[in-house]
């Protein structure tokens, strides 16, 4: 009777060879992301920017350290993140992330590192109240305004009733405040101001740097690459413009002279389509 192992009992060790070469072969998830990221021409800076991940956290992680990240929870989440920022699907990596450190982690408190990396607060809605008490102190303001100037020509007319002769100097300053009235509408209607039979779409980077992408109706790139704060850039077409936000919570959208309100989360990655018709009415 032999007492060597028969081919079953060598199988699972075949297995777990083939198992072993399968893993080598499949490229880490930070080797995916560094080659994502180079592919669509972006520097490390650039993801920083539009994710609002630390500068260190990224390299880290396109080195398969994930040591920075303060736990499997927050890896995970710098995974999805750094992912849609280049326009990967984070499923795959989340997965052989599981898999190369032990599936799906339970919930763990926040770490004050997680903190530390939050900028600047998320976006609230409009003061309402400060908005009016502005618009008040503004009326009272154009009402004093008014009744300064109100005197003044009430002096001006004694003295021209009285017999001196306006000169020309004199007569002047009153075709100069007629003049400068129609500032205040023109700088309205130039907002509003966008063709009926196009889509017109202004982003402007309020409140931070973020990677912006904009393709017309058929698809041609009109523009690729990051808006720094306090850029804007405007686009329009025939019929419809496709957008791709890096960090969506610095945008400022304005769709044919009207400005969105949707309340964008800093760091999320949107992709918005606008037509002629937008936005709705109501």
């Amino acid at each position: 009777m032999s007492i060597g192992n028969s081919p079953e009992d060598e199988r699972p060790f075949e297995d777990e060879r083939v198992e072993a070469d399968r893993e080598q072969a499949r490229p880490s998830i930070g080797r995916v992301l560094q080659q994502a990221r180079i592919a669509a021409g972006l520097t490390v800076d650039d993801i920083s920017s539009a994710t609002r991940v630390r500068m260190n956290i990224v390299h880290a992680i396109e080195a398969d350290d994930f040591t920075p990240c303060g736990g499997d929870v927050y890896a995970r989440g710098h995974i999805r993140t750094l992912a849609k920022a280049v326009r990967l699907d984070p499923a795959p990596l989340l997965d052989q992330y599981g898999d190369e450190h032990g599936g799906r982690p339970a919930p763990t408190p926040a770490a004050p590192l997680f903190e530390a990396e939050r900028i600047r607060p998320e976006r609230r809605g409009p003061n309402w109240t400060a908005a009016m008490v502005a618009a008040i102190l503004a009326v009272i303001g154009f009402v004093g305004f008014t009744m300064f100037q109100g005197g003044d020509s009430g002096d001006d007319g004694t003295n021209v009733a009285e017999g001196s002769t306006p000169t020309a100097g004199d007569a002047s300053p009153t075709p100069s405040k007629k003049a400068a009235a129609p500032k205040h509408e023109s700088s309205d209607s130039a907002i509003a101001a966008a063709p009926q039979d196009k889509v017109t779409v202004r982003v402007s980077a309020a409140d931070g740097r973020s990677w912006i992408s904009a393709k017309d109706h058929s698809g041609r790139l009109l523009f690729d690459g990051v808006l720094k704060q306090g850029d804007s850039k405007t686009f329009q077409d025939s019929s419809k413009i496709n957008l791709v936000l890096g960090d969506a919570g610095a945008i400022d959208l304005f769709v044919n002279g009207k400005k969105i309100q949707d309340d964008f989360q800093p760091g999320s990655v949107e992709r918005l389509t606008y037509t002629k018709g937008d936005p709705e009415a109501g």
